[in-house]
């Protein structure tokens, strides 16, 4: 795709699942990719799979909910590879829990992951592209947010938060060049989607649930989200802001 040899690329949540996938496609695209995650381990082994498959990759251990940590991280990225030009912000967490069963301290948690979190890292992002004029920033959000999840009620809040939030800085900086887009995965088989059939009580169950539901008959894998992600941080998506688009098998259809 157009644009992204030598593009320098932040992915959040990188150390596995949608992540690793994204940073292994942008690395064959020729980007330089910033892998960031929590856990020093697993942005390492994203990192060493980009660079075995010949690409540009560096891990960063960054905690998105610290605010000075992702300044600090931001400027160590600009350190190692010069300007951002792509921000995907990827990371995130759930737990599967009926609404009143949840509580002020596990509000926190999922809203500090899935939405404080993508305010730090969007303002330490845009104060270089803004000047620059230039810029990508894609959102990996989730169709909870569209059609609302069962026992996920603040993570479906959370991401609701970032369409709100990508469509306004779409319109803020869409004279500065700087694109803001959606994509939102359906059931997909990583580590979050894991904890919450577990947290579910029968896995098994809700598993093939998802899968009687989905068109396509199975369950979303992390590779098949890479394609639009790259392509809305690419030059052949320079004129899409704003945007949001589902991933899902057909489970959610919106037009």
């Amino acid at each position: 795709m157009r644009g992204l040899e030598e593009s320098v690329v932040i992915v959040t949540g990188a150390g596995g699942g949608i992540g690793t996938a994204t940073c292994k496609r942008l690395g064959e695209e020729g980007a330089r990719v910033a892998v960031w995650d929590v856990n020093a381990k697993a942005a390492k082994a994203t990192a060493s799979l980009v660079k075995k498959n010949g690409g540009t990759a560096q891990a960063f251990v960054c905690d998105i909910t610290d605010f000075n940590a992702v300044k600090r991280a931001v400027t160590k990225t600009e350190s190692a590879f010069g300007p951002i030009n792509v921000l995907i912000n990827n990371a995130g967490w759930d737990t599967f829990r009926p609404f009143l069963k949840t509580d002020p301290k596990l509000w926190k948690k999922i809203i500090d992951i899935n939405l404080r979190g993508v305010l730090h890292t969007h303002y330490a992002v845009l104060q270089s592209m803004s000047k620059r004029g230039s810029g990508r920033v894609i959102n990996i959000a989730s169709d909870a947010a569209r059609v609302g999840s069962s026992g996920e009620s603040i993570y479906a809040a959370c991401k609701a938060g970032i369409i709100g939030l990508s469509k306004t800085l779409a319109r803020e900086h869409a004279r500065q060049g700087i694109t803001f887009n959606v994509v939102c995965p359906g059931p997909t088989e990583t580590g979050l989607l894991e904890t919450v059939l577990q947290d579910a009580g029968n896995p098994d169950k809700l598993s093939a649930a998802f899968q009687r539901a989905i068109p396509m008959g199975r369950l979303g894998q992390p590779e098949d989200l890479p394609g639009i992600i790259v392509f809305l941080a690419s030059e052949d998506a320079a004129y899409i802001t704003g945007q949001v688009i589902s991933v899902s098998g057909g489970l959610t259809m919106n037009g």
